[in-house]
C-alpha cells in the first residue's frame, strides 16, 4: 500500500514525557478495535526501541499526511489502549495546552501532563456529603415525630444564609445519634437534600459575618452594566481598578449571578489558596444552589479528584480555584465569564515548566471560549495598565471610593533609624515604639491586627563579627546565604538553617570556621517577629489568640483554612505573616496593620522590584479600616522618602504607574517591549558560559533575529543553586510576534532545546 492509497487513521499523541524532538506530539495509528478514540481521550502508547508503555493524551487527528516526508507508514506504531476511566479533556483545554507550549517554549507531553492532576489519573476515590434545607413545598402532615420536628425547627431558626446545612453538622446540633430523622424528612419531602463535596462543605466554615447582597453603589452600578452588556457578546477583555476596599467582590458576584442565570458557567481565580476559603464562603453564602467546583493544589489527591468531576459534569456552576484551575475541564461552550481577582499578583506565575502566566492564560481560553474576562485589581500589573490606558486591549472599569461604611486608612510612613535609637535596652526591636503603641491601642479596643514581613526564618545572616575577617554563612550548594529557622516541634527551640533555594540544611555554627570566633546571628524573619510580639503581648500568646502565617507555618490547605477561620471569628487577635496575608482579605476588625520593612525586596537587581514594593505596601494597608472603625497602617522602612513607598502611602496608582512606565520606556523595559529569557544551568561554570556564549551566537544567525536584541551572556544575580552554575540570555522584542518568530525558529531547528540544561521564561515576572 502506498502513502497516497493508505487509508489509515493516525492521531497526534502528547506523550509524558520531557523531550521537544516533536513539538505537536508523536504520531501513532489507530487500530480497527479502538475506532472510537476521540480527541482528550487518555491513552497508553509504545515508546522507543522497547515499547515502554507510556501514559498520553490525544491532541489531533489526521491521515497519511501526518506522517510527513520522514515517516513510512511501516514505521508507526499503533496505540495500545483508551483510558475510559478518565473522562475526556475538553478540545478548548486541549488548544489552550497547544498554545501555551508554542508560546512558552515547553515540551507539549509536559504541558499536557500539567493539566490533568494525578488524582485524576490515578482513579483516588471521591466523598460526597449531603447538604439539607427546608423543602419549598412541604407536605402539609399533622403529625411529626418529635424527632424530627426538632430537626425542621433547627433549619427554620437558621439565618437563611447559612443554609443550606450539612448533614452531619445538623444531625449534632440536633443531639441525634443516627442520620435516620434526617433521611427520613428528605424522603418525606419536608427537606431537600443537595449533594455537595467535602471541600464546599468546608466553606461553610468560612462565611463572612454579612453575605447579604448590597445595594450597589454608582460605581459598581456602572460597571456591572458595563461588563454586562457584553456577556453576550464574545470575548472582550475588561480591567477593574478599584482602591482596596471598593467592593470588587461584589461586582464579581453580580455579574457571576448574572451568567449562572444565562445557563452558562463562571470561572474565578485567586492567586493563593489561602484567598479560596474566604471566597468559596463569601460565594456559596450569596449563591447557596449553584453547583460549585474548588481547584488547587493545597487540596488532598481524593479532594483534586472530586473537585475535577465537578468541574467537568454539564451545565451552570462556578469554578474556583488558583492558578492550574484555568484548565478547569468545562465543557466546550459552556464558559460564560472568566474572572482574575487580584490579577497582579505574581503568583500566577509557574515556575516550571511549562513557565505560563495563569492571568495571560485565562484571556487566551476566554478568547478560545469566546466570552468576557475581568481582570480585578487594586494595584494593576503594568502590563495590564498599559494594555487597558496605552495599547487599548482592555476596556477599563474604576471603583475610587471604598464602599459605604469602610474608612480609608490612614497610612504612616515611620523612619525606623529614628525609631531604634528611641529603645532604651541594646535587643535587637523588629517592633518600632509607633508600632508598639498603635498595636496596644488597637487590642485594648477589642480590635485585631495584621504584621506583614516578607520574609520566612528567623535571621537571614549567620557571620563573624570580626569585620578583617568577613566570613558568613553561605549554602554549600548555592550561592546565597542560609536562613536561621526556629524548630518548636520538640518542645525548645532548637535552631537550624535551611537554603531557600535548594532547601539544605545544616546547624548552625557557634564559632567562626575561619577566626573561631563566637558567630552573630542577626537580620530579620517571620520567626523573629513572633518571638518579640511573644514578649510584647504575653497574654495574647499565653491564650492562644496568636498566629504566625507563612509557608513554614501553613504546610497544607486546611492549615490556612483553620487559621483564617479562626481569625475571622475574633479567635485570633494577631496574626503576623509573610505576603500571603498581604491581598484579597476582609476581616472588618483589622484595626492596625504594620508592615515591618517595607524595603525589604526594593534593592534586589529586578527592574519590577519598585512595582512589587508598591503593590504590597498598597494591598497590605488596604487590610484595614473595613469597617466603620478608624484604620492605621504603619509602614516601618529605613527608606522613608523611596518613591514607591510614598506613593503607596498616597494610594497614588496612577502616579506611580505613569513615573514608572514611562522609566520603562526609556530602558526598553516590559510592558513597553516583550522579555524572554533563556538560562543554562550545569555543574560546570566553564561549560555553562561555553553553551551560553554558542546558544547566543546561534540565535543571533537566524534571519528572526534581525529585529530582536539579544544581550550577551551574564551570570545570573544568584549565579549557582543546587550546584548548578546559572548564565542567562535576554531576549528583548519590539512585539510579541517577533519574538515569537524568533522561538519559534530556534526550536525547529533544535537551536532551543528545553530540558536539564536550558529552560526558557517567556515573560518572566522575577529575574534572580
Amino acid at each position: 500500500m502506498t502513502a497516497s492509497t493508505d487509508t489509515t487513521r493516525y492521531a497526534r499523541i502528547a506523550v509524558q514525557r520531557g523531550f521537544d524532538r516533536h513539538p505537536e506530539g508523536l504520531v501513532y495509528s489507530i487500530p480497527a478495535s479502538l475506532h472510537s478514540v476521540g480527541l482528550g481521550d487518555h491513552v497508553t502508547v509504545p515508546l522507543g526501541r522497547g515499547n515502554a508503555s507510556v501514559d498520553g493524551v490525544v491532541v489531533g487527528f489526521g491521515g497519511s499526511e501526518l506522517l510527513g516526508a520522514r515517516l513510512t507508514a511501516s514505521r508507526i506504531k499503533p496505540i495500545a489502549c483508551v483510558d475510559s476511566t478518565i473522562d475526556p479533556i475538553p478540545a478548548i483545554v486541549i488548544r489552550l495546552a497547544q498554545w501555551i507550549s508554542s508560546y512558552y517554549c515547553a515540551p507539549i507531553g509536559v504541558t499536557m501532563a500539567g493539566i490533568t492532576p494525578s488524582a485524576v489519573r490515578k482513579g483516588i476515590g471521591r466523598k460526597s456529603h449531603i447538604a439539607v434545607d427546608l423543602a419549598q413545598a412541604p407536605p402539609t402532615t399533622t403529625r411529626i415525630h418529635p424527632k424530627r420536628q426538632a430537626v425542621i425547627d433547627a433549619l427554620a431558626h437558621r439565618d437563611p444564609s447559612t443554609r443550606p446545612v450539612d448533614i452531619d453538622v445538623l444531625r449534632a446540633e440536633c443531639d441525634l445519634a443516627t442520620h435516620a430523622p434526617i433521611l427520613a424528612l428528605i424522603k418525606s419531602g419536608h427537606l431537600e437534600a443537595t449533594h455537595r463535596s467535602s471541600v464546599q462543605a468546608r466553606w461553610r466554615e468560612s462565611i463572612v459575618e454579612d453575605a447579604r447582597a448590597w445595594t450597589p453603589t454608582i460605581e459598581q452600578q456602572s460597571v456591572i452594566e458595563s461588563v454586562s452588556g457584553a456577556l453576550r457578546e464574545g470575548f472582550s477583555q475588561h480591567l477593574l481598578f478599584g482602591v482596596t476596599g471598593s467592593g470588587k467582590t461584589e461586582v464579581y458576584l453580580r455579574l457571576a449571578e448574572q451568567v449562572l442565570m444565562m445557563g452558562k458557567s463562571v470561572l474565578y481565580l485567586v492567586p493563593e489558596i489561602s484567598l479560596t476559603p474566604q471566597t468559596g464562603g463569601r460565594i456559596i453564602a450569596r449563591l447557596p444552589k449553584q453547583r460549585m467546583a474548588i481547584l488547587h493544589s493545597g487540596l488532598t489527591a481524593a479532594q483534586r479528584h472530586e473537585q475535577w468531576i465537578a468541574a467537568a459534569q454539564p451545565g451552570s456552576k462556578i469554578v474556583i480555584g488558583a492558578r492550574s484551575a484555568v484548565f478547569a475541564p468545562v465543557a466546550d461552550g459552556e464558559l460564560g465569564l472568566i474572572i482574575v481577582d487580584e490579577e497582579h499578583d505574581s503568583s500566577y506565575k509557574q515556575d516550571q515548566a511549562p513557565r505560563y502566566h495563569g492571568r495571560d492564560v485565562a484571556i487566551r481560553r476566554a478568547q478560545l471560549s469566546a466570552c468576557p474576562i475581568l481582570l480585578g485589581s487594586a494595584t494593576p500589573s503594568l502590563e495590564s495598565w498599559f494594555n487597558a490606558t496605552t495599547r487599548g486591549v482592555s476596556r477599563l472599569h474604576q471603583l475610587t471610593h471604598r464602599a459605604p461604611g469602610l474608612r480609608t486608612p490612614r497610612v504612616e510612613i515611620v523612619d525606623f533609624r529614628r525609631e531604634i535609637v528611641l529603645h532604651r535596652d541594646r535587643r535587637v526591636h523588629l517592633i518600632g515604639p509607633t508600632l508598639e503603641v498603635a498595636l496596644r491601642q488597637a487590642f485594648a479596643a477589642g480590635g485585631q491586627a495584621i504584621i506583614l514581613l516578607n520574609r520566612r526564618g528567623y535571621a537571614n545572616w549567620i557571620a563573624c563579627p570580626d569585620q578583617s575577617c568577613g566570613w558568613m554563612m553561605q549554602c554549600d550548594h548555592c550561592e546565597a546565604g542560609m536562613v536561621v529557622h526556629h524548630d518548636s516541634s520538640t518542645g525548645s527551640k532548637e535552631r537550624f538553617t535551611r537554603c531557600h533555594h535548594c532547601h539544605a540544611e545544616q546547624k548552625v555554627p557557634t564559632r567562626c570556621p575561619r577566626c573561631a570566633k563566637a558567630v552573630t546571628i542577626f537580620g530579620l524573619g517571620t520567626q523573629r517577629i513572633e518571638e518579640e510580639l511573644n514578649r510584647l503581648f504575653p497574654d495574647l500568646a499565653s491564650q492562644g489568640k496568636f498566629a504566625r502565617v507563612d509557608s513554614d507555618s501553613m504546610s497544607k490547605a486546611s492549615d490556612f483554612h483553620d487559621t483564617l477561620g479562626r481569625f475571622a471569628r475574633g479567635d485570633l487577635r494577631l496574626m503576623v505573616g509573610t505576603q500571603m496575608i498581604a491581598k484579597g482579605l476582609d476581616f472588618p476588625n483589622v484595626q492596625v496593620v504594620g508592615v515591618i520593612s517595607a524595603d525589604t525586596a526594593l534593592n534586589l537587581p529586578d527592574f519590577r522590584a519598585s512595582e512589587r514594593t508598591f503593590q504590597l505596601v498598597s494591598q497590605v494597608s488596604g487590610r484595614c479600616g473595613r469597617s466603620a472603625q478608624d484604620g492605621r497602617a504603619i509602614i516601618q522602612t529605613f527608606q522613608p522618602d523611596a518613591e514607591p513607598i510614598v506613593a503607596a502611602a498616597r494610594q497614588d496608582f496612577v502616579g506611580f504607574a505613569t513615573r514608572e512606565l514611562a522609566a520603562r520606556h526609556r530602558f526598553g523595559l516590559p510592558p513597553i517591549h516583550r522579555l524572554a529569557r533563556a538560562i543554562i544551568r550545569h555543574e560546570n561554570r566553564s561549560e555553562a558560559q561555553r553553551i551560553a556564549a554558542h546558544l547566543r551566537a546561534q540565535l543571533v544567525s537566524l534571519p528572526e533575529a534581525r529585529d530582536v536584541v539579544i544581550r550577551e551572556p551574564v551570570p545570573c544575580p544568584i549565579a549557582r543553586i543546587s550546584d548548578r552554575w546559572r548564565i542567562q540570555i535576554e531576549i528583548l522584542a519590539a512585539t510579541p510576534a517577533q519574538l515569537q518568530q524568533l522561538l519559534a525558529a530556534a526550536r525547529s531547528q533544535a537551536i532551543v532545546v528545553p530540558g536539564e540544561v536550558l529552560a526558557v521564561d517567556v515573560d518572566p515576572v522575577a529575574l534572580l
